[in-house]
This record gives structure tokens, C-alpha cells and sequence, in this order.
């Protein structure tokens, strides 16, 4: 027993690399916990303008967005386009054809693409959350973009003109495996033309975005999460209620 224990605990000890460890190998960041609604409205708004265009939410309808406070007429004039309609799912005007022609693949459907991220290749919002800020310009790549998390990715940079133009730096250093090698290591991103938005307004865009779509994945969790409080709560009263129970009932016995 001991043996697996041990076994067991290292297992459990790699647990948190693998969760953190990008497609690529780049460290992820923690996405920051925004559940406001300002900050998911937020979201929706960025993931509408940006998002939208060449990916589709196919689970999801824009009167759904109701349960984020906005109104049915804030959804037809802030969010709908073209012939869209309130009861209408969120899908994407390019066609497959298209977009493989352009993009070389077709862009994935967006509606669980942060739960779908959650293993094994990351922790699903930070994942999404590291990939969205770590694009960079490179003139080698068919769209003139590449991306940290996930290298050669087909995908431009959407946001681009509220991130500014970065280019990624690499370095030649030791490799520790090997004696007299080395290996091409990132060593950091070069600002090259700023964008319409600060580092930071950049990085808190960015978790709403995230923040959003991983609500939009299940739009139920709050709901089942305090239904799973109140259950924990009703078992806990009952299972004290049914100790007391038992204790009298056996002290009469006695």
C-alpha cells in the first residue's frame, strides 16, 4: 500500500505541470476571476465584434444574453448584425470553403472551446486567456501572425489594434540536457507599434473576453453551483439530524 501511495503522490505532483503546460510548451498564465456582469457584457460585446467574423457559437442564442442583463433591444442594437435575429444562434457569415482557403483549416466552433481546452493540453480559461495575448508578428507566416501558445497557428490576430504590433525575441542559451548545445529559447516580446489600448486595459479586455466565453460554455453554471451549495447544506443539516435521531433512539435501547 505504501508503494502506491507514493505512486500516487507523484503522479499528483505532475498534475499541476500538465495542467499549465501549453500545446507548444509556453507557461500558461492564471486568467483573472471576473464573473461581473459589467465585465461579461463586456465579454459578449468583444467576442461579437472579433470573434464572430470567422468562428461560430452554434450552442448558443442571442436572447440568451438576457442573462447577463442586457435587454432584447440593447442584444438587436449592440450585437446583431445583418439578418441575425434575437432567437437566432450565434453562427458566422464565412463559409467553410472559404475559410479554409484563406485560413488553411476551418476556425473552430467557439460554443465549449473553453471547456473543451480544460485537459489535456491546459486549464481551459487559461489557456485561452495565454493563447489570445501571445501573438506576435512574423512576416514567415501565411497571415503574418504566429502565436506562442500554439506555434504556426493558422489563426491571425484579431485584436491586434487594441494589442499594438509585437514581435517575439529568442535567444540562444545552454542547453542544460546536453553538454556543448544549445537551444532557441524565447527571451521576451519587442512593442513595435503601440495599440489603441494600454498593456493592461489589453490583459483586462481580454479576461472578459475569456470570462465570457467560458460562461457562454455552460451558461447554467451559476445556477448549478448554488443548487449544489444549497443540496451540500440540506445534507449536512440531515445527516446531523439523523446523528442526534440515532443517538436517542440507541440511549433508550441502553
Amino acid at each position: 500500500m505504501k508503494y502506491f501511495a507514493k505512486k500516487l503522490i507523484a503522479v499528483l505532483a505532475l498534475v499541476p505541470g500538465l495542467v499549465f503546460a501549453a500545446e507548444g510548451g509556453f507557461p500558461l498564465e492564471r486568467a483573472p476571476e471576473r464573473h461581473d456582469m459589467s465585465s461579461l457584457q463586456n465579454g459578449a460585446k468583444l467576442f461579437v465584434n472579433h470573434c464572430l467574423n470567422c468562428h461560430s457559437a452554434s450552442s448558443m442564442r442571442y436572447n440568451r444574453l438576457r442573462d447577463l442583463g442586457l435587454t432584447e433591444e440593447q442584444i438587436k442594437t449592440n450585437l446583431l448584425f445583418s439578418q441575425d435575429k434575437v432567437g437566432g444562434m450565434m453562427t458566422t457569415a464565412l463559409r467553410p470553403d472559404d475559410a479554409k482557403a484563406w485560413f488553411g483549416a476551418v476556425p473552430p466552433d467557439l460554443s465549449v472551446m473553453t471547456r473543451a481546452k480544460a485537459s489535456p493540453a491546459g486549464s481551459g480559461p487559461d489557456y485561452i486567456y495565454t493563447y489570445l495575448r501571445t501573438f506576435y508578428k512574423d512576416d514567415t507566416r501565411p497571415t503574418g501572425w504566429n502565436n506562442m501558445v500554439v506555434p504556426n497557428v493558422a489563426m491571425p490576430h484579431v485584436m491586434w489594434q487594441q494589442q499594438g504590433v509585437r514581435v517575439a525575441k529568442f535567444a540562444d542559451v545552454p542547453d542544460p540536457h546536453a553538454h556543448g548545445k544549445t537551444i532557441h529559447q524565447f527571451a521576451g516580446f519587442e512593442q513595435v507599434s503601440p495599440g489603441t489600448m494600454s498593456q493592461q486595459e489589453f490583459d483586462t479586455a481580454t479576461a472578459d473576453l475569456v470570462a465570457y466565453m467560458s460562461w457562454m460554455a455552460e451558461p447554467a453554471q451559476g445556477t448549478r453551483k448554488k443548487l449544489g451549495v444549497i443540496v451540500l447544506l440540506f445534507l449536512t443539516l440531515f445527516a446531523f439530524l439523523a446523528w442526534r435521531l440515532n443517538e436517542s433512539y440507541w440511549k433508550e435501547v441502553k
